[in-house]
């Protein structure tokens, strides 16, 4: 039993944005007793649920998606392989609760937008390429030519999307990589490249084609939802409900703490049951028509679903209930600092009521909200587990050349960047596409100049910043700050998970070229020390 490793990353991850909010909320933008005990509270509950819901992903549900990879390769039947990895991409994105918190914020903007509606569009979009990355790695066809032809084809659709759900598109592919998702299919690829590569016998002829082909699936698998989005957004723009209105979110009044938790505790049971149930479902046919697994296995994957089912209710209540209202709460404080234009410091008394403030000059309101977005970005990125894990992975990887201090501090910086970017946009209403050609477009040009294996992880990790804490916090404090401007809240607060997610891919590649020069230098050595 991992739990109490669990419980340590959760902590790790959770508890420096929790320090970082309650002293914010309680100085320059006070939030009140009550709903800092409910952030406090809720906070607990992401940490404890996120902690037992990894657990039981790891010991139930991750050896089914490994088992089956493999199982699948066996048959040597392409139609079937490629249908089931439609099918499980579907059902375990579903299940993914980054994707349920993302479509409660949307709901939250436009409750005319169907939260199962855009949940289907997003799941539909990850089976389909999920069956496309598996493809791909059966016919060895490169990660990079894949990437340019899709994101062609995204950003051509995208431009025929409504403004307010282009953001949400692009958030999609970077909340879809979840703690769900990605480690079931990433066994899933896993599980296919190594007996492709055992059965073509060049395992040990060039072990570069595997490491090539172990990587990649999840950035082609978050492709997905942004088109299935971007074509859900169309359609509703044609049925006249693609505009949003502007944010409707509101923190919940004469609740006590316990009490309202109370009341989001059954609907959010009933509701990752109905996303759960598919996927047990699904194992269960696995189990009986190509799993077969032994009775102690079957007997670990239904703890594993127990735990992920006890756990995926205790964090979305927490978030539901503590996080998210708290974050958006302070978004609109510190948004509507920088856009009054006569105050910065508020003083408020024990009732929340203004007290009297302090008069600045807008600038420095401004970079208030600014150098918050900032710090809140550097620091969730850096409590992420998953970062940690990846930045270890790329050290063992280039045999301590590249260094996991300057990856993590390549992405920390990177990320703080793209929240400042984020709190700009809510307040000067600039496009996304001016953030985003550029980004996508320096990616795409780096794959041709980084090692292969680089492009995979970097694509790969796209979605490692963008976890949890992005998803039910950054988001919800992006969408306070928007509401306080006089533009449209969701074209100008969606996109943040997007621009957080963009930045492993010029990180990581920009670092995989500097890997690649450092190698020829060394080589260069070498040759030189034999020739004398």
């Amino acid at each position: 039993m991992n739990f109490y490793a669990k419980l340590k990353e959760t902590v790790f991850s959770v508890a420096p944005v929790m320090g970082l909010v309650l002293l914010i909320g309680s100085t320059v933008a006070p939030l009140g007793g009550d709903m800092l005990l409910r952030f406090f509270l809720g906070g607990l509950m992401v940490i404890a649920g996120l902690a037992v819901f990894l657990t039981g992903v790891d010991i139930g549900i991750l050896p089914v998606g490994e088992r089956s990879g493999a199982a699948l390769t066996s048959r040597r039947n392409l139609p079937l392989l490629l249908c089931a990895a439609f099918v499980i991409g579907f059902i375990i994105t579903i299940a993914e609760p980054d994707v349920q918190v993302l479509a409660e914020q949307v709901r939250g903007i436009n409750p005319s937008i169907s939260k199962w509606g855009l949940v289907f569009s997003i799941a539909l979009g990850v089976g389909f390429f999920v069956s496309l990355g598996i493809l791909r790695t059966i016919l060895s066809i490169p990660l990079k030519y894949i990437l340019i032809v899709s994101y062609l084809i995204v950003f051509a659709a995208a431009w025929f999307a409504p403004d307010s759900l282009q953001g949400v598109a692009f958030d999609s592919g970077g909340a879809t990589t979840g703690p769900m998702t990605v480690p079931f299919i990433l066994a899933l690829g896993l599980g296919v490249s190594a007996v492709r590569s055992k059965s073509s016998g060049q395992q040990e002829k060039d072990s570069s084609i595997e490491r090539d082909d172990s990587f990649g699936l999840t950035g082609i698998a978050s492709i997905g939802p942004v088109l299935a989005v971007v074509v859900f957004g169309i359609v509703l723009a044609l049925s006249g409900k693609g505009e949003a209105a502007q944010a409707v979110q509101e923190v919940t009044q004469g609740e006590g703490s316990q009490g309202l938790f109370s009341v989001i505790l059954p609907a959010v049971a009933l509701e990752v049951a109905e996303s759960l149930a598919p996927l047990a479902v699904m194992t269960i046919i696995l189990q009986f028509t190509l799993l077969k697994m032994p009775p102690m296995q079957v007997i670990r994957t239904v703890r594993g679903f127990i735990f992920s089912y006890a756990g995926l209710v205790i964090f979305l209540s927490g978030a539901q209930g503590g996080f998210m209202p708290a974050g958006h709460k302070l978004g609109q404080m510190l948004g509507s600092l920088a856009v009054s234009g006569d105050k910065l410091l508020v003083l408020y008394n024990a009732a929340g009521e203004v007290e009297r403030s302090l008069g600045l000059p807008a600038v420095i309101q401004i970079s208030m909200l600014l150098l918050t977005g900032c710090i809140f970005g550097a620091v969730t990125v850096c409590a992420e587990p998953a970062v940690w894990v990846l930045t270890n992975q790329v050290e063992a990887l280039t045999g301590g050349t590249i260094r996991r201090k300057v990856m993590l501090t390549a992405l920390c910086t990177g990320v703080a960047v793209s929240i400042g970017i984020s709190m700009a946009r809510v307040l000067f209403g600039f496009s996304l596409w001016y953030v985003l050609i550029p980004g996508y477009a320096l990616s795409l040009l780096l794959t041709f100049f980084t090692p292969k294996f680089f492009t995979g992880i970097a694509f790969d990790s796209g979605g490692v910043a963008s976890g949890p804490m992005t998803s039910i916090f950054i988001l919800s404090f992006t969408l306070g700050a928007s509401s306080q401007g006089s533009g449209n809240s969701a074209a100008d607060a969606f996109g943040v998970i997007a621009l957080v997610a963009m930045t492993p891919l010029i990180a990581i590649q920009l670092l995989g070229i500097v890997f690649k020069i450092k190698m020829k230098l060394i080589q260069y050595r070498e040759s030189q020390e034999v020739s004398k």
